[in-house]
């Protein structure tokens, strides 16, 4: 494959996510999440020591919903998952399929150099952004 036709995640990831402070609840995300048109939650780090943290829909189904917790009473904090694995912007994609699979991932935010979140990819974005675009 010629560097031309590489196709890097930063070509491929969305935008499709709110960051949010770790207290807040999740019937308070669930709103900006639906304003907002996000489908995921990028818990911001407390201090420079600290890692971001994930929060998915399906968590939110998984721990609130299916055992009937009131979500104006769950903070994010507590149903995020944390350390996340992040995805260097110019990662090609097929690498970073790779790690998906390896690593059981659906999705993973695109971390720069800086530490800073540009976006998230996932695997619609890597299949049919990604692979469909090098046909």
């Amino acid at each position: 494959m010629s560097e031309k036709n590489l196709v890097r995640v930063r070509d491929v990831m969305h935008s499709g996510y709110c960051q949010v402070d770790g207290l807040t609840t999740v019937a308070d995300a669930l709103k900006l999440m639906k304003q907002k048109q996000a489908h995921a939650l990028i818990i911001k780090k407390r201090d420079g020591d600290d890692e971001h943290g994930l929060v998915l829909v399906s968590d939110i189904a998984k721990k609130v919903l299916a055992p009937n917790k009131a979500p104006e009473r769950v903070n994010v904090y507590e149903i995020m998952s944390k350390p996340v694995f992040g995805v260097r912007p110019d990662m090609q994609v097929r690498y970073c399929a790779r790690m998906f699979n390896q690593f059981g991932l659906t999705i993973a935010p695109v971390i720069d150099t800086a530490g800073e979140i540009l976006g998230l990819v996932n695997y619609d974005d890597l299949v049919l952004r990604g692979l469909a675009e090098q046909l």
